[in-house]
């Protein structure tokens, strides 16, 4: 009895993507990523968070915004169809990855996962608006998204090297002084998290619970761990010239240091002009080219080799 091939083995068959598409396709789920994440600040700040009062529809008798909702309700669920294009772009992933030769199971497990964070995601999303825009589980929506991106990130860099077992590039305290700066960063955003909790722009026109909590005291907090992070990324940049790391180890903490320069301005910006909507947005899009930044930096301290030719392995 002939084996049942199913879907992706039939699309394998017929279809062998090049290195260079997935790569892109990679690189495509990075930049929905990011995207997905402003979008979603974007109907916070516009107080659009619960434009569709309802999940998974948007209202208890129509799946889509009636004209009655006004622009809110078409915010809301703008963003809400955003997903399905940023399922789509991640779709890509795994059958191009699934689908080229020689076949990167990395790769494959890497696409799924973003696919399944993507999808947990998505309920918890319903779950804010289900609780009337709850600040922690709003953290957590904030928090997974930061999570895909990290996956995404990774994956891309996947997707642009061999398969060999990775070979550090660096020092083990180098590495350890890198994984400081990663961790350090991560809490940073995470209190960062806690801020928006916390803060004015709570999602909705109407009273919405916050987390009780002094904003300005936790904006302090964070702006500490703005110093630590830039002082550490200092510190890793000077160690590496001390040790003639090579330039493609180096080139990554030069983009962060400026990623970070930038993200601290408009930092400072919206605290003084108290926070205005369109300088917080732009926050939240730094945030997310900061915390890729930081990745590079830890994905260029090692390598696993060139990209295997098209029929090799």
């Amino acid at each position: 009895m002939p084996k049942t091939l199913n879907p992706l083995e039939l699309i394998a068959r017929r279809w062998q993507p090049s290195a260079r598409f997935v790569e892109r396709a990679a690189l495509a789920a990075v930049v929905m990523s990011v995207v997905i994440v402003v979008t979603g600040g974007a109907v916070r700040l516009t107080e659009s968070g619960l434009g569709c009062d309802t999940w998974p529809k948007c209202t208890d008798g129509s799946l889509t915004p009636t004209s009655g909702m006004g622009i809110h309700g078409v915010i809301e669920f703008s963003n809400r169809m955003l997903t399905y294009v940023l399922c789509a772009v991640v779709g890509v992933v795994i059958v191009a990855a699934r689908s080229r030769t020689p076949l990167r199971r990395d790769l494959t497990r890497l696409g799924w996962t973003q696919f399944w964070i993507v999808m947990g995601n998505a309920v918890v999303g319903g779950i804010t608006v289900l609780t009337g825009l709850n600040p922690y589980i709003v953290g957590s929506h904030f928090l997974l998204a930061t999570v895909l991106l990290t996956v995404a990130v990774v994956t891309w860099q996947r997707a642009r090297e061999g398969d060999a077992p990775a070979r550090d590039l660096v020092s083990r305290p180098l590495r350890q002084l890198t994984w400081l700066l990663v961790v350090t960063t991560a809490v940073l955003i995470v209190v960062g998290a806690v801020v928006t909790g916390a803060g004015p722009h709570a999602g909705d026109a109407n009273e919405v619970h916050r987390i009780p909590l002094d904003w300005q005291e936790i904006t302090q907090l964070h702006v500490d761990f703005v110093y630590i992070v830039v002082g550490l990324t200092v510190a890793l940049w000077f160690a590496l010239r001390a040790v003639r790391a090579p330039a493609a180890v180096r080139r990554p903490v030069l983009e962060l240091f400026a990623a970070l320069a930038v993200q601290g301005v408009i930092g400072y910006v919206q605290y003084f002009m108290h926070l205005p909507e369109l300088i917080v947005g732009a926050h939240m899009f730094g945030s997310c080219l900061v915390w890729i930044a930081v990745l590079r930096v830890w994905l260029a301290q090692r390598e696993r080799g060139d990209l295997p030719a098209a029929g090799e392995g």
